[in-house]
């Protein structure tokens, strides 16, 4: 299971996620600004308060996403 380092919001709801393994992944959190807490994500400047406790990304105290769930459905970075 790789943990994650450090996460960084990125244009276009998109976050930059560093994997404890030095592999780097893109999700797209687009999907997610009409369900549910992620609604708060549309925020521009809430979405850029992301950061990563306890191996997991979150956003305040009610909004995470687990490291498995974000390596199993992001893309891997090139730049």
């Amino acid at each position: 299971m790789n943990r994650i380092k450090e996460v960084k919001a990125l244009e276009n709801y998109q976050i930059l996620v560093t994997f404890d393994n030095g592999e780097k992944r893109i999700k797209d959190m687009k999907p997610y600004l009409e369900k549910g807490v992620f609604k708060k994500l549309k925020d521009q400047e809430f979405f850029k308060s992301v950061k990563v406790a306890y191996g997991t990304v979150t956003w305040g105290e009610n909004i995470d996403l687990c490291a498995d769930s974000i390596y199993e459905t992001s893309s891997i970075y090139n730049g």
